[in-house]
């Protein structure tokens, strides 16, 4: 497969937005500079990004499409080059900025007002920040139009808030903190999609928190109360006589917060 972002997100031309969707959580939780160790990750975690950027909103990608198929001119390859589209914290992707530019120009009044563009980014968080919620900060890098028309852009560092119960994938909407209006127009908005850490030996299945409980199999035969350390704290949890292997526990209300939350072994 030539160097496209299908190939970058390792999905077919005819991926849906949840396949897309899906390939991107894993390479970015991979790749991450926060977590990974591999030396190319930072570049690695920016091509994902930018993939992803552009496959995942309809527009963007049907002029990605279009232009993958287009004829070579003056002898140069078809297609977008890869550096041509860019997440919000690392710069602009064509995309929006053709869109812009084709709003600025169909305009005929002497006062034009384009709304700003929407901006996507993704933020790392420990499943101690769900239970709990927290406060993290991120440094991006923001597009905007000097009183040229020229695209610059802006350091901007945000204190973002993770609201207690937060899933993992879920969106949170930051109205006003993407790209600027121009013409006096209202900026666009920016979202993050929250992606947990790794978090062994805790695994997640939406709300619900699962974990392996060891314990002998004498405790199993004939009952036991041991304790175990969930995100939340060491609780007491008591093992009925004659359990089986691979069987759950349940601890009610110990998952994630949210309705139903739910903590099993």
């Amino acid at each position: 497969m030539p160097n496209t972002h299908y190939a970058t997100l390792g999905v077919a031309l005819t991926a849906t937005q949840d396949q897309i969707k899906r390939a991107y959580r894993k390479l970015a939780r991979r790749f991450h500079p926060d977590v990974s160790r591999e030396p190319v990750a930072e570049e690695n975690f920016k091509n994902v990004a930018t993939a992803h950027e552009t496959l995942i909103d309809p527009e963007r990608r049907r002029h990605y499409d279009a232009e993958l198929v287009a004829p070579p001119t003056n002898g140069n390859h078809a297609g977008p080059r890869q550096d041509d589209w860019q997440p919000c914290f690392a710069a602009p992707h064509n995309g929006g900025m053709q869109r812009a530019f084709r709003e600025l120009f169909a305009t005929t009044s002497e006062h034009w007002r384009v709304r700003g563009a929407d901006q996507h980014g993704v933020i790392l968080i420990e499943l101690a920040d769900a239970y709990r919620g927290a406060t993290r900060s991120l440094d991006l890098q923001m597009p905007a139009f000097d009183r040229h028309g020229t695209l610059v852009f802006s350091d901007r560092h945000l204190d973002v808030r993770i609201p207690q119960g937060v899933l993992d994938g879920q969106q949170l909407r930051l109205k006003g903190l993407g790209a600027a209006g121009q013409g006096g127009a209202l900026a666009g908005d920016l979202y993050l999609e929250v992606i947990f850490k790794p978090h062994p030996p805790f695994n997640l299945d939406g709300r619900d928190v699962h974990f392996e409980l060891r314990i002998s199999p004498w405790e199993a035969a004939l009952g036991a109360s041991v304790t175990v350390a969930t995100p939340t704290g060491k609780v007491l949890l008591t093992v009925p006589p004659g359990s089986a292997p691979q069987q759950r526990l349940r601890l009610k209300g110990l998952g994630l917060p949210g309705s139903p939350p739910l903590l099993g072994c």
